[in-house]
């Protein structure tokens, strides 16, 4: 078998079947297998799997493992030459792995590599590459200065070495996984993809991003930043110095009172935020499904509009996508030409019946169900 994906999912049923419908799209003409490791979501998540996606191998986890322990027990069945760690509030254009695979063999001694991702707004998440966050480009960071936390060398469209990677999309030859035991399972959630990526660098191979590739994460519907994310943030940066930086125990104690002030502006900052009302603007609905036009039209005050050619260009519009009449990779490439125009973007995924998606990286956005 060539490849295996492992997706984690914890109570983002809704998400998954999104995600599970992108990347069987983007498997389709490869010798692939999908798991999906459930955290006890206790929600319709299993059996939306089980539904909907009969083929894929199904965990069931009886308690809530975290992060690393639940990644490590899916690729543990994984029978690919290659795996990708995925999160389940992804969307993957159709060509993402069969364009990897081919950079992948275009390496000398590659290690993992990640690719460009982008919010639900199109907005580019510079977490993509990153620079190794030592306690000084840590403190800077904290600081307001992230031009050492980021890798600005390369830029968001290229391809080519940077340190480290996001957890959200990992690939990599499975037997490298192997080789550096998995994530480290003193990291409950954060901090564990950090902590792969450096690994994989001093065991002697080259992280890259392939930036070529653009796909979306939500971000912000597996985690809410609140507290409890600011503190398991932290701990997890406490874990990894401790680990890999024990001689600089003084930088880290500053990092420690920086981080406690910063902390406290940025809960404050959280709690500021607004979502945004989606109701008051005109709809447009990349579809030819008549059906789905009136299921949309009798929840939308707004005007609403269908299209089966893809405008090139619109302001202040809420844009449903039709999995089922637009390629996923032509519907992030509208995302990402329409960005900062007060645009609002939602997917129907194949064969479902209810649209999602998100404006911001902070917020858990929006399902709209359109049999209720």
């Amino acid at each position: 078998m060539k490849l295996s994906i492992v997706i984690l999912n914890y109570k983002v049923p809704h998400h998954l079947m999104l995600c599970l419908d992108s990347v069987t799209k983007a498997i389709e003409h490869l010798d692939a297998e999908i798991i999906v490791v459930d955290n006890k979501s206790e929600d319709e998540s299993c059996e939306f799997v089980k539904t909907f996606f009969p083929n894929i191998i199904l965990i069931s986890n009886t308690e809530n493992l975290g992060f690393s322990k639940g990644n490590n027990i899916g690729v543990k069945q994984a029978k690919g030459e290659y795996l990708c760690i995925l999160n389940p509030d992804t969307v993957l254009p159709e060509d993402c792995f069969t364009e990897l695979l081919v950079f992948h063999k275009e390496l000398q001694n590659p290690g993992a590599i990640g690719i460009q991702l982008i919010d639900g707004s199109g907005e580019f998440l510079k977490e993509s590459k990153r620079n190794v966050p030592t306690p000084k480009v840590a403190l800077m960071k904290l600081l307001g200065n992230c031009t050492q936390y980021y890798n600005l060398e390369l830029n968001q469209n290229e391809k080519g070495k940077t340190d480290i990677l996001v957890g959200a999309f990992m690939f990599m030859k499975t037997s490298l996984y192997r080789q550096v035991n998995g994530f480290d399972e003193d990291y409950f959630m954060y901090g564990e993809d950090i902590d792969l990526s450096y690994r994989i660098l001093k065991a002697g191979f080259q992280n890259y991003y392939f930036g070529e590739i653009q796909a979306v994460h939500f971000k912000g519907e597996s985690t809410t930043k609140d507290q409890v994310y600011l503190n398991r943030f932290f701990n997890a940066m406490y874990i990894f110095y401790k680990k890999h930086f024990k001689n600089y125990k003084t930088s880290f104690k500053l990092v420690k009172q920086i981080f406690k002030l910063t902390k406290t502006i940025e809960e404050i900052r959280l709690k500021s935020l607004k979502a945004i009302d989606t109701s008051k603007r005109n709809t447009l609905i990349i579809t030819e499904d008549s059906c789905f036009t009136r299921q949309i039209k009798s929840k939308r005050a707004y005007e609403v509009n269908c299209a089966n050619k893809i405008p090139k260009e619109f302001t202040d519009t809420f844009i449903i996508f039709d999995t089922e009449f637009i390629s996923y990779k032509d519907s992030i490439e509208i995302l990402i030409n329409n960005k900062l125009k007060n645009n609002i973007f939602r997917y129907r995924p194949s064969k479902q019946n209810f649209i999602i998606g998100s404006e911001s990286k902070h917020f858990k956005g929006e399902i709209l169900k359109l049999n209720e």
